[in-house]
């Protein structure tokens, strides 16, 4: 039998909690760790939609990327969104394990699974980890064929999960592309080790206006923007296939959801010349 305390045992050993950044909320969330696990179902949100399907396909455990309960708080009513998932959770038995920035800076963690849809080779990390080799934050690859940024574009567009705003990029179309660094999530804070590293682009998520103005008339590297769920996405199959390795022979099932949690749902692009 495995428990929900086996699990968080190997993704604790995945994902060392010693990696979150001192203000995240990694772990266990709720659930009883002596309790059976067959049915693991991975998502980046926890929200009304994901835990509709969770429990409507019988989870017991529910992973996610993004905390359910960032920030401090005294009280729970099942009458306030977060309250009442977390309520719903509880009442059908599941349990939620939350790994944020612990993975964003493991080895293989969010950002590796970013770069892998992109085909870099050769990875380091952006932002290391003070300490420990090849973790920290984003991962700076070698593409196998050099492109230009809006083949670079093109390419993350049909690699990474749709949604409805697209991928933003800012350089010139033309511009030759070797080396990419990427970060899963908000990556502007990354902005000037993406600089220092002397890589051709970045692509990360939540870029603001006048830091990414500030970066390009700096002449630092090509931006590309790309929703914030879909640069994490990606890393779901990796935690999924992770966990089925580490249990053998494979006794849990797992889900990964595809479902599009990006708050932007719908966007109207006016036709433009550049």
């Amino acid at each position: 039998m495995v428990t929900i305390a086996d699990v968080t045992k190997i993704f604790d050993r995945l994902y060392p909690p010693a990696l979150a950044e001192s203000w995240d909320a990694v772990g266990l969330v709720c659930g009883d760790p002596a309790a059976e696990v067959q049915r693991v179902y991975f998502s980046v949100d926890v929200v009304a939609a994901t835990v509709d399907e969770a429990l409507s396909w019988g989870a017991d455990l529910l992973v996610a990327h993004h905390p359910l309960l960032l920030r401090g708080v005294t009280a729970i009513p099942a009458s306030t969104p977060k309250g009442n998932t977390l309520h719903r959770l509880i009442r059908a038995g599941a349990g939620l394990f939350v790994a944020h920035t612990n993975a964003d800076s493991a080895d293989p963690g969010v950002s590796d699974a970013l770069a892998a849809r992109l085909d870099l080779r050769d990875l380091r990390p952006l932002h290391p980890h003070p300490g420990r080799e090849n973790t920290g934050i984003g991962r700076i690859g070698e593409l196998p064929t050099a492109m230009t940024l809006a083949e670079l574009a093109e390419t993350a567009a049909h690699a990474l999960p749709p949604t409805s705003g697209g991928i933003r990029f800012t350089g010139d179309p033309d511009r030759i592309v070797r080396t990419v660094a990427v970060s899963g999530g908000a990556g502007d804070s990354y902005l000037g080790d993406a600089t220092r590293a002397g890589v051709d682009a970045f692509l990360t998520a939540d870029l603001r206006h006048h830091p990414a103005s500030e970066h390009s008339e700096a002449g630092g590297p090509a931006l590309l923007d790309v929703a914030h769920w879909a640069s994490e996405q990606p890393w779901l199959a990796q935690a999924a296939a992770a966990l089925d390795a580490a249990l053998d022979p494979a006794t849990v099932e797992v889900f990964v959801s595809d479902l599009v949690t990006d708050p932007w749902t719908r966007a109207v692009v006016p036709a433009w010349t550049s």
